[in-house]
């Protein structure tokens, strides 16, 4: 591609309203516009980097045994209310009503639309267990959108989902897509961890999500030196200490799903002085428990934390309700645990049977009787991956991109006096399979450098009077900085072999 023919032009310098260093740079460098609050267009380098990141996605899939499907972004609500998602979900889900009168929502997710192509496909237990995988637009109406892509209201998803005859099965495809999870971002140069997390509004028994660390994330996760003991503070567990006879209460008002309706009611939680209530924790609780207000109850609902001794006033239900902090004993080896900050760049869940279940997805076994398909969820953020990436990748110049999602893994500059052997080379290299994007501007030297570290190729090759005249080409390394000086036939041998070293 010639810079020369881009739509998007580079910006010296990015909207004082963006947040964080990895996307003032990706709309610096061209890859992404804002079209409104948290929606994006994508222009071509962006584009570019996201099908490579995409096409690691598919190999890993593939890999798996997994089945490209394509699922529509407009779900008939009547999906969303046999889950009974559309009653727990609220403003996050994108609701409308088209022309005839009937009520539909955006895909915030698309566990439904699995389990009702499920419900059509699968008869037996011989045809059992499957995996199917999509790429796909998501919309959530997220309420406050930070941080460019890291928490848009439009986004891309890689979902894949596994069917199962039973737990056993469940389990073998979990563990396959928790390896095959941190094989993906290792393949596009993201460090991630795995933690213990809260299932959330998708359910199920079990969730772990992949954690970019970053100053810049809004989870809070507690991870322990001594033994590895990893989780989200939202379901983070801890030892509680010997000391919990000075209490604390904290009251305030829950809303509670009785059928369709929700009803307010105000619940009392009692915990240790200088604890801290965990509202995750204590809504899976009251949603547990089913606790609910009787007619003759006038009184609040009370719930006591397991960690408080000796409490002598209103009977409730005793739970662990408190969040974890940095030093709190760990739960495992009694280590003191420490907290950081992180994005969530994707999760998995057991989802079991609840969406089979309700939404009557059933197999027939080898008994001949019907059951419920035993289901798992499995997504990451793909628009997510490229905002980390950007920031994890960068420096003061701008953008480092990996081999591997580099839009472009090598960029050709030529300057003053090598314009003919620049073009020689631009059709040679593309003849020979190799991306380039070719700096062919008429601009001075600063800019095209400038702009040349700003878009962040991996590998920069620069073709001038001068070098011509040391009879070479100057190649330099974004990430590092190393440079040499390649004779112009031994420039294809070269730039091939470091491509093939650097992936």
């Amino acid at each position: 591609m010639k810079m020369s023919r881009l739509m998007n032009e580079t910006l010296r310098e990015a909207s004082s309203a963006t947040e964080v260093a990895g996307h003032q740079l990706l709309l610096r460098a061209g890859f992404v516009r804002q079209v409104a609050a948290g929606v994006f267009s994508y222009l071509h380098l962006g584009q570019r980097a996201l099908q490579k990141i995409e096409a690691i996605m598919r190999q890993e899939m593939d890999a798996l045994g997994g089945q490209e499907i394509k699922m529509p972004l407009v779900h008939p609500a009547a999906l969303w209310q046999a889950s009974r998602r559309w009653y727990e979900i609220d403003a996050e889900l994108g609701r409308l009503v088209d022309r005839n009168g009937r009520s539909l929502t955006l895909a915030l997710s698309h566990e439904e639309t699995l389990a009702d192509l499920a419900r059509q496909e699968i008869r037996s237990y011989r045809q059992l267990p499957q995996m199917a995988y999509h790429i796909q637009t998501k919309w959530r109406d997220d309420p406050r959108p930070r941080a460019g892509l890291i928490r848009s209201r439009e986004f891309t998803m890689l979902d894949s989902y596994s069917l199962d005859a039973d737990d056993a099965g469940l389990e073998r495809q979990y563990r396959a897509h928790y390896d095959a999870y941190f094989r993906i971002f290792a393949r596009c140069g993201l460090p991630v961890l795995a933690v213990e997390a809260d299932v959330g509004m998708m359910g199920g028994t079990l969730a772990h999500e992949f954690m970019y660390l970053t100053p810049i994330g809004e989870d809070t996760l507690l991870l322990c030196d001594g033994c590895g003991y990893r989780a989200n503070r939202q379901v983070a567990t801890f030892r509680k200490p010997e000391n919990g006879r000075s209490t604390q209460t904290v009251q305030f008002v829950a809303e509670l799903v009785v059928g369709q309706e929700k009803r307010e009611q105000v619940v009392t939680a009692v915990l240790a002085t200088h604890s801290h209530i965990n509202e995750t924790k204590l809504g899976h609780l009251l949603d547990a428990q089913r606790l609910r207000p009787t007619a003759e109850q006038a009184t609040d609902i009370w719930v006591i934390d397991e960690g408080v001794i000796g409490w002598r006033g209103p009977v409730g239900v005793v739970a662990d309700i408190v969040a974890a902090q940095a030093g709190d004993a760990c739960t495992n080896c009694g280590q003191p645990l420490q907290t950081a900050r992180a994005v969530e760049v994707a999760n998995i869940f057991k989802l079991g049977t609840r969406y089979s279940g309700t939404m009557g997805a059933t197999f027939v076994d080898a008994l001949d009787e019907a059951r419920p398909i035993v289901m798992g969820s499995y997504g990451i953020g793909v628009t997510r991956l490229l905002a980390c990436l950007a920031e994890h990748h960068h420096d003061k110049k701008g953008l480092c991109w990996p081999v591997n999602v580099a839009p472009y893994p090598v960029h050709l500059l030529v300057l003053r006096g090598g314009e003919e052997t620049a073009e020689s080379l631009y059709h040679q290299m593309r003849q020979a399979g190799i991306d380039l994007l070719y700096d062919d501007r008429d601009e001075r030297p600063g800019v095209k450098f400038n702009d040349a570290d700003l878009i962040g190729l991996p590998l920069r090759l620069t073709i001038s009077q001068r070098s011509l005249a040391a009879d070479g080409v100057e190649v330099q390394v974004r990430a590092g900085g190393e440079t040499a000086v390649v004779a112009p036939n031994d420039l294809l041998s070269y730039v091939t072999n470091w491509l093939r070293l650097a992936k």
